[in-house]
């Protein structure tokens, strides 16, 4: 889908990069005064690096600019994302004397805790107040705050998909979003399009949040997501794809990414929501949060699978919705080259294997 006049970058983003430390197989949350051993463990770079590489993973050429710390953390960040992933770093910095941000994550039940901890860089570190021209951004809203990069990447015609944190002051305000009205696409979870809307379902509050932005998307959870498109009137719901998850973190940001590829490709709404949902699935079996998004031959994969052993807890009409993807996997299945991924891995000191 790409042309000539198109600018160098897909996507454009930025954020903070945090080494994450994922614990998985624990049976229970951790009790306190106790010692709690956990089956698996995982390290990879988190944060915006869980978007940006699952972006990469899609094909999209993917600009970053964080702030990395000059210890051995932030190297191993650096290099995981640059050489092992081919995301372009350079609006990026190593901060000398900053300690990278560390987050360690305890999986189990499906649901995930975190301890994070970490220092503001200086303010000057990155500057992107003058982001980039791309052809998309993924931003991730603030109440309360503007982000002047996202005024400016809209004013060069960069199309806008945003997230939201937890709001924390209780006003679940929209007025408090002010660089919602950049935005193309808006992609809350369930409780918070609730809270900004005041509507009862999530599927009313797609509905009512597209008087504020021209496409709303709630993820549903297990259900899996709903959207809808003012500018077509298309709305679209599709179910969830079971699968056995090993580790959530990062699949909200593996949704964004795969919605992002579709809406730049210019499918139609109910086939981004399909293909967001399943590059979400597929990475909850996999450690970490970055590098088990999904790429094109994973994708490929369970697609064969499923047609030729399609698993009972599937549900029939869910994997009829994924037809539409033989067209768009035949190149991977004619032996196109795969890129290879990397996975997390316990210990972050050892040299890859070439």
């Amino acid at each position: 889908m790409r042309t000539p006049g198109d600018p160098p970058w897909d996507v454009y983003l930025t954020g903070t990069v945090f080494l994450d430390i994922v614990f998985t197989g624990l049976d229970s949350a951790p009790v306190r005064g106790t010692e709690t051993w956990a089956r698996g463990m995982g390290s990879s770079p988190g944060g915006v690096a869980n978007m940006a590489t699952a972006l990469a993973r899609l094909g999209l050429k993917t600009a970053l600019a964080a702030a990395f710390g000059d210890d051995h953390y932030g190297e191993y960040c650096w290099d995981a994302l640059e050489q092992g992933e081919g995301i372009d770093l350079t609006a990026s910095r190593v901060v000398p004397g900053w300690h990278s941000p560390v987050t360690v994550s305890m999986a189990y039940e499906g649901e995930r805790t975190m301890v994070s901890h970490g220092h503001e860089p200086p303010p000057e570190e990155p500057a992107p107040d003058c982001p980039p021209r791309a052809r998309a951004a993924v931003a991730s809203l603030t109440p309360g705050r503007r982000a002047p990069w996202i005024a400016e990447a809209a004013r060069k015609g960069t199309r806008i998909f945003a997230d939201v944190g937890w709001d924390d002051t209780g006003a679940w305000d929209l007025a408090g979003l002010p660089d919602l009205r950049y935005c193309e696409a808006f992609l809350p979870n369930a409780e918070e399009a609730k809270r900004y809307t005041g509507a009862d379902c999530p599927r009313r509050a797609a509905h009512a949040l597209t008087e504020h932005v021209p496409v709303a998307v709630v993820t549903l959870g297990p259900e899996g997501a709903y959207a809808v498109d003012r500018r077509t009137g298309e709305a679209a719901e599709v179910p969830a794809i079971a699968v056995a998850a090993l580790d959530p973190t990062g699949a909200g940001d593996v949704f964004v990414a795969g919605f992002v590829t579709g809406s730049l490709a210019g499918w139609p709404l109910a086939d981004r929501l399909a293909f967001a949902g399943l590059t979400a699935a597929l990475s909850v079996q996999e450690f970490g949060g970055s590098l088990s998004a999904p790429g094109w031959s994973e994708l490929a994969a369970w697609w064969r699978k499923v047609q030729s052993l399609p698993a009972p807890e599937q549900d029939p009409a869910a994997l009829r919705r994924y037809a539409f993807l033989d067209t768009l996997l035949a190149p991977v299945e004619e032996g196109a080259e795969v890129w290879p991924r990397r996975r997390a891995v316990p210990t972050i000191g050892f040299r890859p294997t070439r």
